[in-house]
């Protein structure tokens, strides 16, 4: 194969070790690059008063980064408007907060112009290009307008909606009809594909050729679930590291005789947080004899803080910790420690480790890594209990988790004083299986798999007519 050309909204330069902010994901694809050679393409958070299209070349521990600058009405129609305010809502299951204006289609639409105009130049005849995520569904359309024949393959990070869901967007067909301009189409779970599938079915009268691959629009489309991991090796090294070992030490000195319960999520309606701290706070009600034994810790940094819904959301959660804490706390001890700030992942490590209960509890969410991170962070002979809503990509996976419906502050109070009961018998039991999972589905893997699967295209299947 040619050269690997990744296109992402952002470029997250690879910039210092894996003990650094940088995430998993960002790493596996540098290192993508590294081994396939290529280009990292996408904006690069800035903008200028007009789009020029220049790219701003560099090449920084072996992978070229080439950027380019957006004006500020791309930002505001383009990322703010259409990206997170109609489609990152209505994709994880919140019609009620999507807004739908005519201007953030158009802003939507001439970013992936301006993309595909930009990055055609640096395409060779035997690239494989791939695309990721929701920001960049038309890019396909608009690099075959331009000539491009070379695989084009798209990964959706976040869940592909129910069909009753995605037919409440305004145009929805033709970006759906979008994606039939890619040769390789993959989801995080079987259920997301099937999502799609039926979308199609139902939409557009579309078929199942085999397996792997459907027809409409005229086109062949492969199709295929290629869930992500982590890398385990990485993250245990991580948690061996000084930084991660004080932490560890900070957190078991600040719960001496109590029990750590931690939340680590982007601050998002998607996460689930209010249900999460209504959960716990029914915990508190319904186990009063346990309450001074233990102590939530919520991790969430601010993101989209130009978005209402999520300022609305960060004020909702201020009252609710505030609450809890004025209900139940004492003078030496408060039950919520409620923290809006970033950390790096060698100290998230440490975090993990020192919880004896990891509560993930997204409402929906493509797949979810910090399950997997806190598997992976765990001591072997004494390792904490994962609480995991059944709405994250994770849990088709990691099952042997204590699994709820973060809907329920019932499941997720029976979940809490379940998983801090357990003997730790039942406890190795249980990591054991899930972090064989961890280890075997690595980021490694999935790179590796939907790269190998795009390279087998040949000739591309989405310029071959019906």
């Amino acid at each position: 194969m040619g050269r690997l050309i990744i296109v992402s909204n952002r470029v997250t330069p690879p910039v210092g070790s894996g003990e650094e902010s940088m995430g998993g994901l960002a790493l596996a694809l540098a290192a993508a690059l590294r081994e396939y050679s290529g280009v990292w393409f996408g904006w690069s958070g800035r903008t200028a008063p007009a789009f020029t299209g220049q790219l701003a070349m560099q090449r920084i521990q072996g992978v070229t980064i080439a950027t380019v600058d957006l004006e500020e009405a791309d930002r505001d129609e383009y990322y703010n408007g259409y990206a997170n305010k109609t489609l990152w809502p209505l994709f994880h299951y919140r019609p009620d907060l999507a807004a739908y204006d005519r201007s953030f289609g158009e802003g939507y639409e001439r970013v992936n112009r301006r993309f595909a105009e930009t990055l055609r130049p640096l395409i060779e005849p035997d690239d494989l290009v791939w695309v990721h995520d929701y920001h960049l569904i038309p890019l396909a359309r608009e690099l075959r307008r331009l000539g491009v024949k070379n695989p084009l393959g798209f990964f959706l990070h976040i869940p592909w909606p129910a069909y009753q869901l995605m037919v409440t967007l305004p145009r929805h067909r033709e970006l759906v009809q979008a994606l039939f301009d890619y040769d390789l189409v993959g989801f995080q779970t079987e259920g997301y594909l099937q999502a799609f599938e039926e979308y199609v079915k139902n939409e557009i009268d579309g078929v199942r050729l085999d397996e792997a691959h459907i027809k409409a629009f005229g086109r062949i489309l492969k199709v295929g679930a290629f869930p992500i991991g982590i890398d385990a090796a990485d993250m245990a090294r991580i948690t061996a590291s000084s930084r991660a070992l004080r932490t560890y030490d900070v957190m078991a000195a600040h719960t001496v005789f109590r029990k750590l319960i931690v939340g680590v999520d982007r601050l998002d309606y998607s996460k689930g947080l209010e249900e999460r701290f209504l959960g716990f706070e029914r915990f508190l009600v319904d186990n009063p004899a346990l309450r001074r034994e233990v102590l939530f810790l919520q991790i969430a940094p601010p993101s989209r803080e130009a978005v209402q819904a999520y300022q609305e959301i960060r004020g909702r959660l201020d009252s609710l910790s505030g609450r809890i804490n004025g209900a139940f706390a004492d003078i030496d001890w408060n039950p919520v420690r409620y923290v809006n700030k970033s950390y790096r992942r060698d100290e998230l490590a440490g975090v993990y480790r020192a919880a004896r209960v990891g509560l993930v509890t997204p409402l929906r969410d493509g797949m979810n890594l910090v399950a997997k991170e806190y598997v992976a962070a765990q001591d072997p002979d004494d390792p904490g209990v994962l609480v995991l809503s059944r709405f994250a990509g994770a849990a088709d996976q990691l099952k042997e988790a204590l699994i709820v419906n973060p809907n329920s502050p019932e499941e997720i109070s029976e979940a809490l004083r379940r998983a801090l009961a357990m003997d730790r018998e039942e406890r190795i039991k249980r990591w054991r299986v899930l972090f064989d999972n961890v280890r075997s589905q690595t980021v490694a893997s999935w790179r590796d798999r939907f790269v190998g699967a795009l390279a087998d295209l040949s000739p591309p299947r989405a310029v071959l007519a019906s």
